[in-house]
């Protein structure tokens, strides 16, 4: 039997997992996705020769250095549930991508490891979080390590964040000590055995606390220890209430150790519980655009040569509102056209499936042969005024070029394409680096993998050539003609100039000389 929209969109579940580099968010996304039912065997995830690679990950770079750097969708069901998956690049070099892909999102997964706490990236995507009004839950991994007390762990979240951190469970033991965890909502203790390397489920076994078979498995001491923890958290402990966290009051946090398998059973059935559905995505004006209203997506990401196969841009988009069906004609906001959506996919890791119906919150990836942009809006009928991307001005430059002459059309065709996922811009200059094509980046691991992936997937070796800059500023349109022409001009890839100065003292001092000119972080568009 069929179900509604509005049945079909209850059971979607959207998340994004966001963490500092190594905190392990590529471990725990490949392990719920072995609890879930998607996968048999989980690999290893860290870089050595017979590591298999995470599910998520498909470029080369990423499997050899076992690290995300792009945003993968990832779609899969649980008991009954549709989740779709985002999982995000962890290196702050990535963050623009990140932040593009958490507005697909409904709801993040913040890991932590157990052993640092909060971290810089983390503080700088929970920003983002709580600016977009995403609601939190916090996984602290890496139990079986050396962790920091645990209730200065909690101190630290509402500290640095600004949340206030309930536990839903509560560890036995940490580090070498670390036996399980204990259910504070069903008032269960449940014990975990060690699979090796992690590949397979965990055994569980579970009893209450207080229960006397539990001093025969565990250390007194430990055991001990762990009850006083618990008696201090139902009696000094804020206690979670739905509405604070939707709110992003608080945060509900979680143990485990993800490359262990111990903890994530727990996680995710409760995170079911906890995550809201898709009910609404936030319009411009403040309003909200519900579920039910005609058929809409926005394009928060586009990737080519996912797969060496197939050889070709996907332009992936998140559903607000509506059902999808293969063939359906909408209007494109900016080429003002309809557009017929006849190739339509859902992902797993490299695996795509056609796919002939999707509904709000579902994650789906249309073959863009030029026409999609990230931030374009499709819908049928009158185009609802969503929420922009967010757009960061990059912090560092280089000219690119070819040495090799019979290379220049797939250069130009490569570095076109690879622009158009958003990861680095893309500009042009008649004064700057000879005419060369100018790139820009957050950082310098963005440079590697642009010329990493202009030789594997286009077969074109590069030349980078550093520009002494560290500041862009875009220029209105209308303002063009009152730019001096001693100014470092460069246009992106829309055809708007922007400026580029060797630092902020510059720039500043270029600002109070041209009161008259407005610079912006982003292009006005």
């Amino acid at each position: 039997m069929s179900l509604s929209l509005k049945e079909e969109t209850s059971r979607r579940r959207t998340f994004a997992i966001i963490a500092h580099p190594d905190a392990g968010k590529t471990t725990l996304t490949e392990k719920l996705l072995l609890y879930g039912g998607a996968i048999q065997l989980a690999g290893a995830v860290k870089a050595r020769k017979d590591r298999k690679s995470a599910t998520s990950d498909f470029m080369a770079m990423e499997k050899e250095r076992g690290i995300s750097i792009s945003s993968a969708a990832l779609q899969f069901e649980y008991d009954n549930y549709v989740l779709n998956l985002l999982d995000t690049p962890g290196h702050e070099d990535f963050s623009e991508d990140t932040y593009r892909t958490l507005m697909a999102a409904d709801i993040g997964v913040m890991v932590l490891d157990g052993g640092k706490g909060v971290e810089t990236q983390t503080r700088k995507l929970f920003k983002v979080c709580k600016d977009r009004g995403i609601p939190i839950i916090t996984f602290i991994n890496k139990l079986d390590r050396p962790t920091k007390d645990l209730f200065s762990l909690l101190d630290e979240i509402e500290d640095v964040l600004g949340i206030t951190a309930v536990p839903v469970v509560w560890p036995i033991g940490t580090g070498p000590d670390f036996r399980g965890v204990y259910d504070r909502e069903e008032k269960k203790a449940h014990l975990f055995e060690k699979t090796p390397g992690g590949a397979y489920l965990a055994p569980m076994q579970s009893s209450g606390i207080m229960d006397k078979n539990l001093e025969e498995k565990i250390d007194i001491d430990i055991l001990n220890k762990t009850r006083e923890e618990i008696e201090l958290l139902e009696t000094g402990i804020e206690t979670f209430e739905t509405e604070k966290f939707l709110q992003g009051k608080i945060t509900p946090v979680f143990f485990g150790s993800a490359v262990n398998n111990f903890g994530i059973q727990l996680f995710l059935d409760h995170f079911l519980k906890l995550s809201p559905p898709p009910i609404n995505t936030l319009l411009r004006d403040g309003n909200h655009l519900e579920p039910d209203s005609p058929f809409s997506c926005f394009v928060f990401k586009v990737q080519a040569n996912m797969n060496k196969v197939h050889r070709d841009r996907i332009a992936f988009v998140r559903i607000c509102s509506g059902k999808f069906e293969r063939g359906i004609t909408v209007n494109h906001d900016r080429l003002e056209k309809p557009i017929k959506l006849s190739s339509s996919f859902a992902f797993f890791g490299q695996d795509r499936n056609t796919i002939d119906e999707a509904y709000p919150g579902d994650i789906i990836g249309l073959v863009n042969p030029g026409t999609y942009k990230i931030g374009d809006i499709l819908a049928e009928g009158k185009i609802p005024k969503l929420r922009p991307l967010p757009l960061f001005a990059p912090e560092l430059f280089s000219t690119i070029t070819c040495p090799d002459s019979l290379g220049l059309k797939s250069f130009k065709k490569g570095i076109e394409q690879l622009a158009e996922e958003g990861v680095l811009h893309l500009f042009t200059s008649k004064t700057i680096g000879s005419g060369a094509p100018i790139i820009g980046a957050m950082g310098r691991l963005q440079f590697e993998v642009f010329q990493r992936r202009l030789q594997d997937e286009y077969n074109v070796k590069t030349n980078l050539m550093s520009l002494p800059y560290e500041v862009c500023r875009w220029v209105k349109p209308s303002d063009k003609e009152k730019v001096p022409q001693s100014t470092n001009q460069i246009f992106d890839k829309s055809g708007i100039m922007a400026l580029l100065f060797e630092g902020e003292w510059e720039c500043n001092y270029f600002q109070k000389n041209n009161p008259e000119l407005e610079l912006l972080l982003a292009p006005e568009i």
